[in-house]
């Protein structure tokens, strides 16, 4: 049988049934203990609401970025810094970071939206060059 993972919700439910009918004494009641289980289990689900937002949202903006950077490549070879500067030059995309353009472009290469070769620059360092369209073939004659 499958091992289950057992959820801070799974043990304040559990408490809850087993605080029914139960005794504390004086001081505490179990109406008391069903009822911060009850809260508890409300702040939880809440929690995971806003948690499942704040990741809808970032996906939303990743997938706002993946499409700005797929704009700017073209059909011809690009550097990460050139397509960077071009991404910059969109508005709302100023302050974008070259990780997170990097990022978006392995995520367009996996997709097989662009593809990437090993290139040289003006000052002989190898970079990877991005451009569209699917990866010439070589020929292996």
């Amino acid at each position: 049988m499958a091992e289950v993972k057992v959820t801070k919700k799974m043990v304040l439910e559990a408490i809850k049934a087993a605080a029914e009918g139960m005794d504390f004494g004086e001081v505490i009641t179990a109406a008391d203990v069903i009822a911060y289980a009850n809260t508890a289990i409300a702040q939880l689900d809440a929690k995971a609401i806003k948690a499942k937002e704040r990741a809808a949202e970032k996906k939303a903006d990743g997938d706002a970025l993946r499409a700005v950077v797929e704009s700017v490549v073209s059909d011809e070879y690009q550097t990460i810094d050139a397509i960077t500067a071009k991404v910059a030059e969109t508005e709302g995309y100023e302050d974008i970071t070259k990780s997170k353009v990097t990022a978006r472009l392995t995520q367009l290469v996996k997709a097989n939206a662009i593809h990437k070769v090993q290139g040289k620059t003006e000052d002989n360092r190898k970079v990877m060059m991005y451009a569209l369209g699917e990866a010439p073939v070589e020929d292996t004659e």
